[in-house]
């Protein structure tokens, strides 16, 4: 119970401290899919995994969170997202003894092929493109004492839309620190820290006539339309986690955390995840509270942990996600650690 009452203080300090109101900034930054939560199992408590990050998919929430793990971990995701969109992430974590731990991570969102409209031809000119997002990233954390770990991520970041794309390279840096306080985790990360991203490519290439009303001139001189640059969609996460029920069977996490993007309002996640006999768990949250003209909200998952044979764990999850008006969301996880 005082577990329980300490965490409570935390999340009313944390309430207190979030702005009455913010000036949104959606749309103003590249690379949106950055911001797509990973995991199944951080998504159905709600994205409040900062402070947790004791798995795979700690190399997008916390990269400290991988110099924690003791075994080699392979997570795999999918989710069919908004607009018939598909987004994945493959990671895998392989500690070094005594050294701490690497890991690699790709994020893909891609689209089907699209039909090109034009004003003469509304109804498709039998050409047809698509667009896709990549994300790769290279990490490694180590723990400096017994309980602080510090991780770094390097990301190269590409968009393409038909024969245009635009490139960025960005840093992550994430800390976990394990307090005296009832094992409490205070967790605290900066993720896509690096250079704006512009569009260039062939379809840039234009004629230009500098001087249409001079009679003689070269009318079809070479020339390249410039897009605008824009930042990657910063983001600091600050979060605190704690098992408020810790017995043989039974497990119950409780964490909360804090979001200060660069494009949009602050808010807040809260989520809990209950385990039984460390086979299965289940799990809820609330995601993004407190942002103005959000549609995320209540999130639930389970996860189950079938036994396997010695030396090797199957971690298989689910997730659902209220998106409100734009409908909902279901993201599945496969992890194995060997």
């Amino acid at each position: 119970m005082k577990k329980l009452k300490s965490f409570c203080l935390i999340f009313a300090l944390l309430i207190v401290l979030q702005p009455a109101s913010a000036q949104t900034k959606v749309g103003t930054t590249a690379a949106p899919f950055l911001g797509i939560a990973v995991g199944a199992r951080a998504l159905g408590m709600g994205g409040a995994f900062v402070s947790v990050a004791d798995d795979a998919t700690s190399l997008y929430w916390n990269p400290a969170g991988i110099a924690r793990l003791s075994r080699y971990e392979i997570i795999l995701l999918h989710t069919d997202w908004l607009a018939d969109l598909s987004f994945d992430f493959v990671g895998a974590v392989f500690p070094i003894p005594d050294a701490g731990a690497i890991g690699v991570s790709t994020t893909m969102l891609s689209m089907g092929e699209m039909e090109v409209t034009t004003e003469r031809h509304q109804d498709g000119t039998g050409v047809f493109f698509n667009a896709s997002d990549l994300a790769v990233g290279l990490s490694y954390a180590i723990s400096l004492t017994d309980r602080f770990s510090i991780g770094f991520t390097g990301k190269y970041i590409q968009q393409k839309i038909w024969h245009e794309s635009a490139e960025a390279f960005a840093l992550d840096v994430g800390t976990l620190y394990t307090t005296p306080f009832h094992g409490m985790r205070i967790g605290m990360a900066i993720s896509n820290f690096g250079s704006d991203m512009q569009m260039r490519g062939k379809d840039m290439l234009v004629l230009y006539d500098p001087d249409p009303i001079k009679e003689g001139n070269n009318a079809n001189i070479m020339a390249e339309l410039r897009t605008d640059a824009w930042p990657l969609p910063l983001n600091l996460r600050v979060g605190a986690a704690m098992e408020v029920i810790e017995q043989k069977d039974h497990k119950l996490t409780m964490a909360i955390s804090a979001q200060h993007p660069n494009d949009n309002t602050e808010s807040m996640n809260i989520g809990a995840e209950y385990w039984y006999q460390k086979l299965f768990a289940l799990r809820t949250g609330y995601k993004s509270l407190f942002r103005q003209d959000s549609e995320e909200g209540l999130t639930f998952g389970i996860g189950l942990v079938p036994p396997l044979r010695a030396g090797f764990g199957l971690h298989l999850d689910f997730a659902y996600e209220d998106f409100n008006r734009l409908g909902d969301i279901y993201k599945y996880s496969i992890g194995v650690d060997f």
